[in-house]
């Protein structure tokens, strides 16, 4: 499983120009499963992502989590993160899991977070999506599990 993170002020995905999901501060999280991933794996990254540790202390170092300065989440599903650019000119996307497996794994993500007592805003699984966000830094990191296809 692959994610993308964002640290963001604010984020928003729209559907049909209508707003599916949006937060302030926290993490905009770009979600790929691929074939090979399991729910050991979502367990893992969802408990890596609530406690990462990128937000600006006092003295402005990264050392805050998402539940010490009161951020919430915005899941996005995005199948493009598997694809493969090494041949060709069109991504191959044979790595990325079927739909319903896909699905699943994102759906779980979020319920995970949500556990963990993170606010967890979504997107609309396989629909075509505007997202919108200002980046906070920037600061983007690329997050895979452990056995990531």
């Amino acid at each position: 499983m692959r994610l993308v993170v964002q640290r963001v002020q604010r984020a928003e995905v729209r559907v049909a120009g209508e707003v599916v999901g949006a937060v302030g501060v926290g993490f905009m999280v770009l979600v790929g499963v691929g074939r090979d991933s399991t729910l050991e794996q979502v367990r893992w990254l969802a408990d890596r992502l609530v406690g990462l540790r990128v937000f600006a202390d006092e003295q402005g170092r990264m050392n805050r989590c998402l539940e010490e300065v009161g951020g919430a989440v915005l899941l996005v599903s995005q199948f493009t993160l598997y694809g493969d650019t090494r041949k060709g000119r069109r991504p191959s996307f044979s790595a990325a899991a079927d739909a319903e497996k896909g699905k699943r794994l994102y759906e779980a993500l979020g319920e995970l977070l949500e556990q963990r007592g993170v606010v967890v805003a979504r997107g609309v699984f396989g629909a075509m999506m505007e997202v919108e966000l200002v980046n906070d830094g920037p600061v983007t990191l690329v997050m895979e599990s452990p056995c990531s296809s």
